[in-house]
């Protein structure tokens, strides 16, 4: 064993075989490392945490602690969730050096955990490493971004090729690097982070429901002066909208609306959340009338810039008769579970 300790954390909801499988998996990909792995249901109601529970006893991974199953009481969303597993911490009270977030439908290689922890071991200013994901089909999947901003919404809603050009150091996804490299922030499916550096950011802002969430924090980490790292030959494989239904939307749900404001509107104030929402409606407008000139299909979501119009003007109006605004009043959790 070594003696940086971890706590692997995972988020079930209403999917306990996958969860069960993600688990399996990690372990194997644990061998050698000391830690844990905690297991947090999001108040599913339908019997995962039983299931998962009496799984976990059968198969002896309880022994020692190695594999806990926690019940949060509460879905607050992704962030919520996976705080209940990092405030739980390690069974003996300590701290864990590195606390590992993997989502219930990504299952790591046998050295992917491993060569996460080597990475931050080399470089201290590293606050977070994550692994290179790809598909059932062994397709790569595209994890690394840039962070959001006014001109990449526009970019990003115009989808123009000129525009694209002009505007190609803010285009969001990045392509899949063959090599470690970085990037503003990643895609939370398989993440290793620095306890420390989490003690002295703040955990997830359980304010986002789902979305942004993992943005946010990079961004907090970003201002704090931490640089993450992309690492080629941690490889895990990912189904992906397992939980969220995400490939089943018919529509884009509130909760994106509001992640996608509270994330603008929290990191950069309200009047650049409003240009971020004006300009994106322009260039999604121009987007939708030249597909219409041209006949073909817009592929964007069903009444996507209504919805974005409707849901943002709400919130400007709540906002300007005095109402509290709740995505912008509530606290980010610190480490210790306080708000800050």
């Amino acid at each position: 064993m070594t003696q940086a300790k971890l706590l692997t954390v995972i988020l079930n909801w209403r999917t306990p075989d996958m969860t069960l499988r993600a688990v399996k998996a990690a372990l194997t990909a644990m061998e050698g490392i000391a830690g844990e792995i905690v297991v947090v249901d999001n108040d599913s109601g339908d019997g995962s945490f039983e299931k998962m529970q009496n799984h976990t006893q059968a198969h002896g991974w309880d022994q020692n602690n190695r594999v806990r199953i926690l019940q949060s009481g509460h879905n607050g969303g992704f962030g919520a969730g996976n705080n209940v597993g990092m405030r739980a911490g390690l069974s003996d009270g300590t701290q864990p050096d590195f606390v590992y977030i993997l989502n219930s439908d990504a299952f790591p290689a046998p050295d992917a955990i491993r060569r996460l922890i080597d990475a931050l071991d080399k470089d201290e200013q590293l606050w977070c490493a994550g692994s290179y994901i790809h598909g059932e089909d062994g397709a790569p999947h595209q994890t690394l971004f840039r962070f959001p901003s006014v001109a990449s919404e526009f970019e990003g809603a115009i989808r123009f090729g000129p525009v694209s050009r002009l505007l190609r150091r803010h285009i969001i996804a990045l392509p899949v690097p063959q090599t470690n490299a970085q990037a503003d922030w990643m895609a939370g499916a398989s993440v290793l982070m620095r306890w420390n550096a989490l003690r002295e950011i703040g955990l997830f802002d359980e304010t986002f429901f789902l979305y942004f969430e993992e943005t946010d924090l990079f961004l907090r980490a970003h201002r704090k002066g931490y640089r993450s790292v992309y690492v080629r030959d941690s490889q895990v494989m990912h189904i992906g909208s397992v939980s969220t239904g995400m490939k089943e939307w018919a529509r884009v749900p509130d909760y994106w609306f509001d992640s996608r404001l509270h994330y603008f509107a929290k990191n950069h104030g309200a009047a650049y959340a409003v240009a971020a929402t004006c300009v994106h409606l322009l260039g999604g407008g121009l987007y939708w009338l030249r597909r219409q000139l041209d006949r073909k299909p817009t592929g964007m979501a069903p009444h996507f810039l209504r919805s974005l119009l409707a849901h943002d003007l709400k919130s400007i109006l709540r906002a300007s008769v005095g109402a509290r605004e709740p995505s912008l009043a509530r606290p980010v959790p610190d480490a210790e579970g306080k708000p800050e």
